[in-house]
């Protein structure tokens, strides 16, 4: 899948969102300045590799946004649930895709060179982001004998770095349906390319969860956006130096 980037090509992609966006805000899924950080988002996406680009994070947004509603008056009521009301901030539109973004600019700086390794990148960045959203929305609500990942020892519906077995399937089923995403969209284009995407996401998945159990609350700079940062970053990292080896 080679591309050729232009300005009308990012022209359109500030129009396309731009629309969209004016037609959706109403419905509550980010804020006001979620929404234009989000269409700040959609035009690098379009601008760099096209609509199945832009696609890609429409989805991956689109799912988050369903899984966060999820059981929400549960969630809400233990005091564990995403706040104002599951709308996602300008802080929860960059922890989540600041690297997906990032290779697509690479990708437009080097006009398409080294395109299958950026893609799968790409790809896993949301595979890895996808599973965390569903691993963790998922576990708040049904998850029992929730435990710490780094002592096994029980703790309570989201603490940070706790997992359960409902949270961890959740995971693995976010980040394989987001592979099968990139597939569809032409991102990872063997079943090779398809199991290091899954698996490296689960795995970026398992890690931010041993960092936020080492980490997150003993270190106020470590936000929970930047663990998300570095948790996709990670999963682009692993699966392009996999990928580099292995295929």
């Amino acid at each position: 899948m080679t591309l050729i980037t232009n300005a009308s090509q990012w022209s359109y992609g500030f129009l396309l969102n731009f629309v969209l966006i004016a037609l959706t805000c109403r419905y509550p899924l980010l804020t006001k300045s979620g929404w234009v950080n989000a269409g700040i988002l959609g035009t690098i996406l379009f601008g760099c590799l096209g609509w199945k680009g832009w696609l890609a994070v429409v989805i991956y947004l689109a799912l988050g946004s369903l899984v966060t509603k999820l059981g929400y008056a549960y969630k809400k009521s233990k005091g564990i649930s995403e706040g104002r009301d599951g709308k996602r901030g300008p802080e929860n539109v960059w922890g989540s895709a600041a690297t997906g973004a990032v290779l697509a600019l690479i990708y437009n700086l080097v006009n398409g060179s080294g395109e299958y390794l950026l893609f799968m990148g790409f790809a896993a960045s949301f595979a890895a982001k996808l599973a965390d959203t569903f691993g963790s929305e998922i576990g708040k609500r049904w998850g029992k004998n929730t435990i710490l990942i780094t002592t096994f020892e029980p703790v309570s519906a989201g603490t940070e770095g706790a997992i359960s077995l409902q949270g961890t399937l959740a995971s693995i089923f976010g980040s394989f349906l987001m592979s099968v995403v990139m597939v569809l969209l032409g991102f990872i284009p063997t079943l090779s390319s398809f199991l290091i995407v899954f698996i490296c996401g689960v795995v970026a998945t398992l890690l931010e969860s041993v960092l936020g159990a080492v980490a997150q609350d003993k270190t106020k700079w470590l936000t929970n956006e930047l663990i998300n940062f570095l948790q996709t970053s990670l999963a682009s990292i692993l699966t392009i130096i996999i990928a580099s080896f292995v295929i």
